[in-house]
């Protein structure tokens, strides 16, 4: 199985929304622009947010099969994706290529 890499890009912050619906809440997320982490045989790594592995777990694992080539030809890299987590208020964009 291939080993893919997951970088943490970048994270948007919809404050009109935050102050809109969320609950105040003092931390959401440990994630930081230029995080690596590496899987290997399409398991999670450790110490990466289990809501952004849910994202991009069938891709993770897909990628880690040798597959690849998502949506016809998304990617320049078909051998990789950009998945965002599932945080509505502050979604972090994640990029994962096969390494």
């Amino acid at each position: 199985m291939n080993k893919v890499r997951i970088t943490a890009i970048r994270q948007t912050v919809y404050t009109d929304l935050m102050e809109q619906y969320e609950n105040p809440i003092e931390h959401a997320c440990d994630v930081r622009p230029g995080q690596v982490w590496v899987s290997e045989d399409g398991r999670c790594p450790e110490g990466l947010c289990p809501a952004a592995w849910q994202s991009m777990r069938e891709f993770v694992e897909s990628l880690a099969a040798g597959e690849g080539n998502f949506y016809d030809g998304w990617m320049k890299n078909p051998m990789s994706a950009m998945i965002s987590c599932n945080d509505g208020f502050r979604p972090f964009s994640f990029y994962i290529e096969v390494i």
